[in-house]
């Protein structure tokens, strides 16, 4: 008789480096998860592109390797749910695009791809360097402003600017905190162990906010052309149409806010490249301000947003559900398994990165290209970041302005990475600017 085929094992755990290193796992989880990265990254070492975490109520399956990586994101993708329904993030966005599946999200991405489109946005770009120019207006000069809560501000503006046509800055006071709680609820936490709860009460003062921009708009006879009408238009459930609104506004900014923040700490952390970079912009821009064509020069600093990406991308973990058995890598995972794309691990991955764990921009020089599922910044598939296009014109822009305005120098500080919705340099990110 012929043999039958040995069943393909499952992943190698955890457990086989001790209990040490899922102790260390577990502490971790209070503070964010940020502090299971380290760990992250040793596990990864020992047992490849493949593993599992094996703690009390949290047993998921971390793809780290280009290969697998370009399974669950393309090749075979429909193995692969999206929506959480137990998690935060599903119970906030509700129907939102970043958490349906199947037929629903392809309808609601087709409804909003057209404004997510550079063409679309990038006549807006006047907006974005202005608002730049006023929230840098009230910055004290010479004294140590906090980047990650500025960047912040100034990415809230820019993004409902641009989507809803909208200026949100007379509302910052009463949005700010919620947002902020908002990201705590939805960012990685002791939920994964015990579970989530119900919103935060917060999230009644951003409906309220997202609420009366669909109604404005519903009774507008001549409204501008952007996300909010391209929704408004096609969409008659107004909670369905809350639920896309706040999906961009949450998954937009936050991240706008994680790479800004980031890029100017590596400037500031390697003061040669940041004069280097600004020597440029001044030399490319003189007096002019950035445009969608001009940045198109400014290759120092094109360098070091893609190098800012690798090292810390904003959505570090892509989360998906086994939809039935599957196996992965040589491995077997069962159906409803948590299956955890790391783009922060493949982005270091010592196989296809030199000094994987070093800033070095200078690496993107011209005609350089990563290899296929090495750099995954905004995802890949048919499913990736909608907004990738945005985001990417957006930082160079802001960033172009800042440097064309600004000296920065960073004091002495302990940054550390927490792992949120998006990562962050927590607790703060100081700066001392001067106009120049």
């Amino acid at each position: 008789m012929p043999k039958t085929a040995d069943p393909p094992p499952a992943p190698p755990t955890v457990a086989r480096l001790g209990p040490r290193t899922g102790l260390f796992a577990l502490m971790a989880l209070p503070r964010g998860f940020g502090g299971i990265l380290p760990v992250l990254e040793r596990v990864h070492r020992e047992l490849g592109d493949l593993f599992q975490l094996t703690l009390p109520g949290f047993k998921p399956v971390f793809v780290a390797g280009p290969e697998p990586i370009r399974q669950v994101l393309l090749e075979n993708r429909h193995a692969f749910l999206w929506r959480p329904d137990a998690d935060p993030v599903a119970r906030l966005l509700g129907r939102g695009v970043l958490v349906t599946d199947g037929e629903e999200h392809a309808r609601l991405r087709r409804l909003m791809e057209p404004s997510s489109r550079r063409p679309h946005f990038a006549p807006r770009s006047g907006q974005m360097w202005r608002l730049v120019d006023r929230i840098a207006g009230c910055w004290p000069a010479g004294q140590a402003v906090d980047m990650l809560v500025e960047m912040r501000k100034l990415a809230l503006l820019i993004f409902e600017a641009v989507y809803f046509s909208h200026d949100i800055e007379p509302k910052l006071p009463r949005l700010f905190s919620p947002v902020l709680q908002i990201l705590d609820y939805i960012g990685p936490g002791m939920w994964i162990v015990f579970g989530a709860k119900a919103p935060p009460a917060a999230i009644r003062v951003l409906d309220e906010h997202l609420y009366g921009l669909i109604q404005h708009r519903r009774g507008s006879p001549n409204p501008p052309d952007d996300l909010l009408t391209h929704l408004v238009q096609a969409l008659d459930d107004d909670a369905l149409v809350r639920d896309q609104l706040l999906t961009m506004l949450i998954a937009g900014h936050d991240t706008s806010t994680s790479h800004l923040a980031w890029t100017l700490y590596l400037l500031g952390a390697h003061a040669r490249w940041l004069a280097q970079v600004q020597a440029q912009v001044r030399d490319v821009l003189a007096d002019d301000p950035p445009t969608p064509e001009n940045i198109g020069k400014l290759t120092l600093l094109d360098q070091t947003v893609k190098e800012s990406l690798r090292l810390y991308p904003p959505i570090h973990v892509g989360n998906r559900f086994t939809a039935g058995d599957v196996v992965l890598a040589g491995c077997h995972i069962p159906a409803g398994t948590r299956v955890m794309v790391s783009y922060y691990l493949v982005q270091r991955h010592p196989d296809f990165w030199e000094a994987p764990a070093e800033f070095r921009p200078e690496r993107w020089t011209t005609g350089f290209r990563p290899a296929a599922f090495t750099y995954v910044p905004f995802g890949g598939g048919p499913r990736n970041c909608i907004g990738a296009a945005f985001a990417q014109l957006e930082a160079r822009l802001v960033l172009a302005r800042l440097l064309q305005r600004f000296r920065f120098t960073m004091p002495r500080q302990r940054v550390s990475v927490y792992m949120g919705a998006a990562l962050e340099p927590r607790p703060y990110l100081k700066m001392e600017v001067q106009a120049i």
